[in-house]
């Protein structure tokens, strides 16, 4: 009954599958793909996650909490590196997965990244409308409040949900409107309008640093760790360091897991892979460059913000736009918050670009109807329809589910993505030591490892709601394989012939 599903997909099958007419075009060069990896990877992480994660998880010991979660980050990367050089095709690590560890593990890491990028998209889109709505405040303009925010949230403090009286919100839909028209016309075009965003934030978070340099107080960062170096937790109950009020875990640790979320948008970069002029050279590079530059980058900020500004008093929703306020630098306010429109805009953007490509690969395999989600647009060469459909789905998403139940479902699925990809790696190297890797992971099997072990570290730091959550969502996804995916899939009408 189920054995084709552990069947491994040849790398054989998976090269002349970049022969078909039905593919993408390859338009991207290692700029254009380091970009997008910039565009998702600096945003709502850097303009709004900071705050919250300061003042209620880590205090100024942030700073190492981002240098923990870009390590685990660094470890994955050089894994995805390596199979984005041998495999260059839509996919991530779906693809990985289906060429290492069999189909059904496969489908449980493409579903896996169906979640990780909608929610993510949604999430996104909160935090661009929040700080939408606050910009053009500044010129005495407002969204009507019944079209402000989604219709009910949730009260962690009383634990329960609350009516905000409103209907949905608007801005977060007509945003999410105009990127999926941008995203149906072609990718050349989405590309061009998301490099132009990433010029724009990467000099509003240059002038954050060198203005903001000049406005830290050291004393800010006494006590560095209020919360402790810790913050370790197994399945939600916490084993090592404190406990907040809501009963997560607080320290060091725990603030990695929770800003982790700063982080998702270097794995979109291989799910463009078939899509890089060069796949080979240009994908690792865009991954690891993007990354690199953007580690350096966020652990600058967070140390100007929380010099800046005691950790106790830093604004959660526009951090660092309200630090320059709180200094007397209102004229940076302005900036910092246009930049921050702009900014989250990339990261929608590339979310929304990636998620139909995983949609794409998994209907290439049967696993979903290719009809719909394998169906390549044949003027602008762009999945058309699996991205209409995403784009409804965040919408939906970002108009009428709050930020707080969104938010939490995200980090722990990237988590498992690269926990995955990590031990692929390794399975790869002794089932098919002789393959060829144009890009070879270095000091194999350490960083693998390593990689591995920083990410379930990090993933047991999330709370219990996060593992409940993804288990359901894994639960639905098992039905659909086994009604469906599993009757249609490529390999077991191979395996019948």
């Amino acid at each position: 009954m189920f054995k084709h599903s552990f069947k491994r997909k040849p790398l054989s099958m998976l090269h002349e599958e970049m022969k078909n007419d039905n593919r993408l075009r390859r338009v991207l060069g290692p700029w254009s793909l380091t970009s997008l990896g910039i565009g998702c990877i600096i945003g709502a992480g850097i303009f709004v996650i900071t705050g919250y994660a300061a003042q209620y998880k880590a205090g100024p010991a942030l700073v190492i909490s981002f240098v923990v979660a870009g390590l685990a980050c660094v470890f994955s990367a050089l894994c995805y590196a390596e199979f984005a050089s041998m495999a260059p095709i839509a996919g991530s690590a779906y693809t990985y997965a289906y060429a290492t560890l069999g189909e059904l593990f496969a489908w449980i890491i493409g579903w896996d990244l169906v979640l990780e990028y909608t929610v993510a998209s949604a999430t996104v889109a909160h935090g661009w409308s929040k700080y939408f709505q606050n910009f053009i405040g500044m010129f005495d303009f407002h969204v009507p409040e019944l079209l402000s925010k989604a219709p009910f949230d949730f009260d962690p403090v009383q634990g329960n949900f609350v009516s905000t009286g409103c209907l949905f919100d608007l801005p977060a839909l007509l945003i999410v409107a105009f990127l999926t028209i941008i995203l149906v016309i072609g990718i050349r075009e989405s590309s061009r309008f998301n490099n132009i965003m990433v010029a724009i934030k990467l000099i509003v978070v240059l002038l954050v640093i060198g203005v903001g340099a000049f406005y830290v107080d050291t004393r800010n960062w006494q006590p560095f760790a209020p919360f402790g170096w810790t913050g370790l937790s197994l399945f939600g109950k916490t084993i090592l360091g404190k406990t907040g009020a809501d009963g997560a875990p607080v320290g060091m640790l725990a603030g990695a897991a929770l800003i982790f979320f700063a982080y998702i948008g270097f794995d979109s970069v291989s799910t463009h892979a078939e899509e890089a002029r060069k796949p080979h050279r240009d994908v690792p590079i865009g991954i690891i460059v993007s990354l690199v530059i953007c580690t350096v980058l966020y652990i600058a900020v967070t140390m100007v913000l929380t010099g800046m500004v005691p950790y106790g008093k830093i604004d959660v929703d526009a951090p660092i736009a309200m630090a320059f306020q709180q200094v007397g630098l209102r004229w940076g306010q302005f900036v910092v918050s246009l930049g921050a429109v702009v900014g989250i805009t990339s990261v929608m953007l590339v979310l929304m670009l990636s998620q139909p490509r995983v949609l794409l690969a998994m209907a290439r395999d049967g696993l979903l109807p290719e009809s719909f989600f394998g169906d390549v647009h044949p003027k602008f060469r762009t999945p058309w329809k699996s991205t209409i459909l995403t784009g409804i789905m965040v919408g939906v998403m970002a108009s009428f589910i709050p930020l707080g139940i969104l938010a939490e479902l995200v980090n722990i699925g990237t988590l498992l993505a690269f926990v995955i990809v990590c031990a692929a790696v390794l399975i790869m190297r002794y089932i098919q030591p002789d393959a060829k890797r144009p890009f070879r992971c270095p000091f194999v099997p350490v960083v693998p490892l390593l990689g591995m072990v920083f990410c379930l570290i990090l993933m047991f730091s999330l709370p219990p709601a996060n593992w409940k959550r993804l288990g359901i969502w894994m639960l639905l996804g098992m039905i659909i394989y086994l009604f469906y995916g599993r009757r249609h899939s490529v390999m077991a009408r191979n395996s019948e012939s």
